[in-house]
């Protein structure tokens, strides 16, 4: 599943669409696109791992879930969920997403101050709602959207390693500068992951996600579906403190 850095690469590219008339609709979608066909793009914006479309009365959400992928000024051998074209032959496609349409203005569906890779976001409020979660698990609160959004399995795993902490602890028996350090790295990680994203090393800076031994206690790491989010985690039973 694509994370928040990765939304945040594809609406930076897909910015040059700003200001452009939507001509033709295309695709498998079941969305009315009569609301789309003939509109012209106020904004192209992203929270967490949504993709946003502005239009004057609505705007298009894209998610691309587990498999999704998206094409500018070209098209896969797959079915299309959802096309956008302009002017001069120029197209934004996705494929394997979900598709909606939000009539509610943005600014008032989300919350910008809980995105990791927005310039709003407000690690206090973070931190206070972490607070008031004290029985949750620290795997499950770096996958809960209203409090990292973004934030997707890769960057949980990284996260943990990064602050030696347990998945299974609970956020409520972190110590207060461990919570800050949680709060912390989220963001940092996150913005790490960008910058490796676009010069395509990523995966060559994982310490924890999807590897065999730990690099710092260079013993297996466990790995398991843990939390209520049952997500894959990698971790090491040394140097990764569980607090309960």
């Amino acid at each position: 599943m694509p994370e928040g850095p990765s939304l945040v690469i594809l609406r930076d590219a897909a910015r040059v669409f700003e200001g452009k008339r939507i001509l033709r609709v295309e695709g498998n979608t079941k969305l009315d696109k009569d609301l789309l066909r003939g509109r012209t793009i106020q904004s192209i914006r992203s929270w967490g791992k949504h993709f946003l479309v502005e239009l004057p009365t609505v705007a298009l959400r894209i998610h691309l879930l587990m498999f999704g992928s998206y094409c500018i000024d070209s098209r896969k051998d797959k079915p299309l969920r959802i096309g956008l074209g302009f002017a001069q032959g120029r197209e934004l496609n996705f494929y394997s997403c979900a598709a909606r349409l939000e009539e509610i203005p943005i600014d008032l569906l989300y919350d910008w101050s809980a995105d990791v890779m927005s310039e709003h976001w407000d690690p206090h409020q973070a931190r206070d709602r972490l607070l008031s979660l004290p029985d949750m698990y620290a795997c499950d609160a770096l996958l809960d959207q209203s409090l990292f959004a973004g934030v997707g399995n890769i960057i949980k795993n990284e996260v943990l390693f990064r602050i030696r902490v347990h998945p299974l602890s609970l956020v409520g028996a972190l110590p207060s500068a461990k919570l800050d350090e949680l709060v912390r790295e989220a963001r940092n990680y996150s913005f790490d992951f960008l910058e490796w994203k676009k010069q395509f090393v990523l995966r060559k800076h994982w310490l924890a996600h999807t590897k065999r031994t730990c690099p710092r206690c260079d013993i297996p790491f466990h790995k398991g579906h843990l939390g209520v989010s049952d997500r894959r985690s990698f971790w090491c039973e040394r140097c990764q403190l569980l607090y309960e």
